[in-house]
């Protein structure tokens, strides 16, 4: 027993659990970060809200009930015995308390629970995460732990997972994997003939913010799962773990980007972040029995894995991740828990030649991914028929910050909530399947019914007609004028708000005053069509009743000119082939 003299538990073993659970709980702002990083600013807050609820609510679940199935008293290899809000467990010979060791597995439980919120993020209900994250956290995970580190019979075997490349990362990936296949891809994210497109993400800064964090936090992830930090054997031993923790890490990331700048002709940033991350999921299991060469190894593997994964998962099997979590956790943790078979010095089949150990991990991954992918079916198809996984069409369009949580953005002064269907627009970069997103035919059809028979022509006069309306609505007008003919326009963004001050909103209980709302200025120049008629176009289109309809404002043009040809006025708002220019 590692322990002080003066009493049974030992003050280097205790502090160093309690260092090592308190990275592991700053990885979480890590992954927060992260994932709102890599997807749209319109869904921070809701994605920062979701990983600060799941640590919360998974903290309360398993103290209530999942520790104790967890490392319980163990009942036939499988389970272990209920220990509600953990009154009986005992840490035995160990050197620290059992709240000590309560708190170390709350934080890895949590981590579970938070990978699934990447691969499922922008659409997903957060009523329906909450009640998936709970029940992660009670039950799914804590069951499939006891196989592996509360005695139950995958540890029997001897499956070597150290700190939980599968007990915690491929877990979490299995389960992200079946949500987002049930939930399906994000709107705009495939087109009809099955072609990908890519909706970046808003912050790359935040992403890399994120990963550096996780980086710095899988020190406590490996390094303190010794929960100990007494005697010769495991300070070396702990000295290695953080070598060879940090080695995977780097070896991924430079494998990716090296991989990245081949294939895509530049290196890849967000691939790059994944494929840090991949390098530190991979190790996770081994980083205990592999040398540091051993390491670097898992760490390119890895690091070329992530790249493939991502596409495979991406454009094969047509499910949308937006941060690459069932590559970087489900496959890469699988893939490092097998790797650990191969490069292990003690047993792996590269030094010994026996097959056997590395059969054994095999085992382990084929039979927890089977498990976990069974019990999150039933948890979420459960949930899908109850309560509902997904938001509404117009919600996800809105943004989940709005919908969700009332927030008109998570930035407030700072920026305004983009909407990525103008966005992609307006950069010119997106197909048009991916700007008109799938409403197109439905707007279309509102704007036929909106547009009159016959327009009004109000001869070679030019107007500016300038309607200022909000950024949501933006979409259905635009279609409602080229059904009408217009063909050209100037939009740009801007914040502001009429005479009602904007709307109402409450922050932390109290009433916030005149907000600057997300709008979008339309400039449009006329010749042939009258003024009035993209007047009433407009009233039609955006009309909901509500403040925030909008505006119009029409002006008088003396001139126009265009510059490649030269002609003035009238003749410059024509568009003719350059023959008949020529002509």
């Amino acid at each position: 027993m590692a322990a002080d003299a003066e009493g049974k538990y030992s003050s280097a073993d205790t502090t160093w659990t309690l260092l090592g659970a308190m990275l592991v709980f700053f990885m979480q702002p890590g992954f927060a970060m992260v994932e709102t990083g890599l997807t749209r600013a319109k869904n921070a807050g809701n994605i920062v809200m979701k990983n600060f609820m799941d640590f919360a609510l998974g903290t309360i679940v398993f103290w209530v009930l999942g520790f104790g199935l967890m490392f319980g008293e163990d009942i036939g290899g499988i389970i272990g015995t209920p220990d509600f809000f953990v009154t009986h467990y005992d840490t035995g010979d160990a050197g620290y308390p059992p709240l000590v060791y309560l708190f170390f597995q709350t934080v890895f439980c949590a981590t579970a629970a938070t990978i699934v919120s990447g691969a499922m993020a922008e659409r997903t209900k957060f009523s329906s995460y909450c009640i998936y994250s709970v029940l992660i956290s009670l039950l799914i995970y804590p069951i499939s732990g006891h196989w592996i580190w509360g005695g139950g019979w995958l540890s029997e075997l001897g499956f070597h997972d150290f700190a939980g490349s599968t007990c915690v990362h491929m877990v979490g990936g299995v389960c992200a994997l079946v949500g987002a296949s049930l939930l399906g891809p994000r709107i705009g994210k495939y087109n009809k003939d099955g072609s990908v497109n890519a909706i970046p993400g808003h912050s790359i800064t935040l992403a890399c913010l994120g990963m550096f964090i996780l980086w710095m936090g899988w020190f406590g992830f490996n390094g303190g799962s010794t929960v100990s930090m007494t005697g010769d054997d495991t300070i070396l031993s702990v000295g290695s773990i953080m070598v060879t923790t940090n080695m995977a890490a780097a070896a991924g990331a430079v494998t990716t980007m090296l991989l990245t700048w081949v294939k895509y002709g530049k290196p890849d940033v967000s691939m790059t972040l994944n494929g840090g991350l991949a390098g530190l999921v991979a190790i996770t299991a081994g980083t205990d029995v592999v040398s540091v060469a051993g390491s670097f190894w898992i760490g390119v593997i890895a690091g070329i894995a992530i790249v493939y994964a991502v596409e495979f998962v991406d454009q094969k099997l047509k499910i949308d991740d937006p941060v690459g979590a069932i590559s970087a956790h489900g496959v890469c943790g699988a893939l490092g828990t097998i790797l650990t078979g191969v490069f292990s010095v003690k047993d792996g089949l590269l030094y010994t030649g026996n097959p056997h150990f590395l059969m054994i991990q095999i085992l382990g991954v084929a039979v927890v991914a089977l498990y976990v992918f069974v019990a999150i079916n039933i948890v979420f198809r459960i949930i899908k028929a109850t309560n509902g996984l997904r938001v509404t069409r117009e919600e996800e369009i809105n943004g989940l910050d709005f919908e969700e949580h009332g927030l008109v953005s998570a930035y407030a002064d700072f920026m305004m909530a983009p909407d990525t269907t103008a966005e992609a627009l307006e950069a010119g970069k997106a197909p048009k399947e991916a700007v008109e997103v799938p409403l197109a035919e439905e707007k279309k059809a509102e704007a036929e019914k909106i547009v009159p028979k016959e327009l009004p022509t109000d001869g070679h006069r030019l107007y500016c007609v300038t309607i200022i309306t909000s950024d949501k609505r933006f979409e259905i007008l635009k279609a409602a004028m080229e059904a009408i003919g217009i063909t050209g326009m100037t939009v740009t963004k801007a914040l502001g708000y009429g005479l009602e001050k904007g709307q109402t909103q409450m922050y932390r209980g109290a009433a916030v005053s005149a907000k600057l709302l997300p709008k979008v200025r339309i400039d449009i120049v006329v010749s042939k069509i009258s003024p009035r008629t993209i007047i009433e176009v407009a009233k039609k289109a955006l009309y909901t009743g509500k403040y925030g309809d909008g505006k119009v404002f029409v002006s008088t043009i003396d001139n126009a000119v265009k510059i490649r040809t030269g002609e003035e006025g009238y003749d410059a708002l024509q568009d003719y082939p350059i023959e008949e220019e020529k002509k």
